[in-house]
Order: structure tokens, then C-alpha cells, then sequence
């Protein structure tokens, strides 16, 4: 397996070191790019070669916040999948994110196990829900009910091999996991997905989960 390649963007120093030290302990993984803002970032995008795999976002940074950077990264560089590193937890500011397109959202308190969790997950299967992400989704339905499955804008949207491949995105498979469950090969896989972005607008895997939570299609119950 090839290495992982991880930048990081965070104003503060002691944190950024740490982490990257943190990281290249981890097997197969390394830091390719150290920032200390949005900005600094980008311009190191730019001329790299070749890009990272990963970038790891502080939101509080001076010159380009970490939500101005999600948003030009995925403009830019949709290939790259983006990790939010915060210490707000807001439901709300959380499932904001990840509508703009972020693959995984950690609090800074979170074990170095689970950081390297989140980076093999969302190069593998493009995005990492953890328990604090689904329990803020879950918080939202609760002040914001959701459709329910069955709605004619759903059905009239998805086919019924869309919404099963869904399922099992869902379910944190990959496509060559849902090929084989499917009995169909993975291009097939990645041409329902694609439809499914394209007819749900959302921006990545994560999205399309996101998709289905809002709108009934699962309860985030059952991926605590």
C-alpha cells in the first residue's frame, strides 16, 4: 500500500508540531505540508508534487479560516479529502461542514488512534462519521424533523438500486464491497454514485450520507 500523504493547517504551533509528530509515527502515513493558516496552505498546494492525500484543518485560523479553506480546496483540489481538527461542537456548526463537503469533523481532545482512524477511513471510503458527529446529527433531527422515507420528491429522485447502493455506502462500504454484495462490477458502483451526487447535489460520500439522515433514509442511531 502506497504512503499516505497529510497536510495540516493550524496557526498554532505547539499543536501543529505535535501533530505531525503524532502522524509520522502512524504506519504508511507521513506529513508532506506544515501551514500555520488557510492561505499558507493553498500556495503550498499549488506547486506541490504531488498532492497530499489528506488535509487536516484547524477553523480558527488567522487569514484563511478553516471554512474558507474547505470551500477552495473542494473547488480546487476535490480529490483531496479535507479532516476538520476543532474544539467547537456546535450540532449545528458541525453538519454545516459537512454539507460544504468536509470528510471527517474530530475535536482536538480526541485519542491519536482516532485521528488515524479518520485518515485511513476517508482515504479508503472517502469519509469518517464518529460518535460525536452522530450524535449532533441525531440532536437535529430532533429539533428539525426530517421527511420521512417515503416521500414522492425521494422516489421521484432515487431508483431502487440507487437507494441500495446508498444503503451500503451508508454502511461504510466501499465499492468493491458493494460490487461483490451486488453482484454488479465496480464501475457500476461508481456510476450509480455518481448519479447519486449528481441528483442529490451532494459534494462527496459524506454528503450522500448526510442525504440519507435528512431525509429518513437512515437513523443515525443505528451507526452509533
Amino acid at each position: 500500500m502506497s504512503t499516505i500523504r497529510v497536510a495540516i493547517a493550524d496557526d498554532q504551533s505547539l499543536f501543529r508540531k505535535g501533530m505531525m509528530a503524532i502522524i509520522n509515527e502512524f504506519e504508511g502515513v507521513e506529513t508532506t505540508i506544515e501551514a500555520d493558516n488557510g492561505q499558507r496552505l493553498l500556495d503550498a498546494l499549488a506547486t506541490a508534487a504531488p498532492l497530499p492525500d489528506v488535509a487536516l484543518l484547524d477553523l480558527s485560523m488567522p487569514d484563511l479560516n478553516g471554512v474558507e479553506t474547505t470551500k477552495l480546496i473542494r473547488r480546487h483540489y476535490p480529490q483531496l479529502k479535507v479532516i476538520i481538527l476543532s474544539v467547537y461542537g456546535e450540532d449545528r456548526f458541525v453538519t454545516h461542514l459537512m454539507d460544504l463537503g468536509v470528510n471527517a469533523y474530530l475535536f482536538k481532545n480526541v485519542e491519536p488512534l482516532e485521528v488515524e482512524r479518520a485518515i485511513r477511513a476517508v482515504v479508503e471510503k472517502e469519509f469518517y462519521f464518529n460518535e460525536a458527529f452522530l450524535t449532533a446529527m441525531k440532536n437535529r433531527m430532533l429539533v428539525k424533523k426530517p421527511r420521512r422515507l417515503l416521500t414522492e420528491n425521494v422516489v421521484a429522485i432515487l431508483t431502487a438500486r440507487e437507494k441500495d447502493v446508498l444503503d451500503l455506502i451508508c454502511k461504510q462500504m466501499t465499492a468493491t464491497e458493494i460490487a461483490e454484495r451486488l453482484c454488479v462490477s465496480v464501475r457500476t458502483v461508481d456510476g450509480h454514485r455518481t448519479n447519486l451526487l449528481e441528483k442529490t447535489g451532494a459534494r462527496n460520500t459524506a454528503g450522500l450520507v448526510l442525504f440519507a439522515i435528512k431525509h429518513g433514509l437512515l437513523d443515525p442511531a443505528d451507526l452509533l
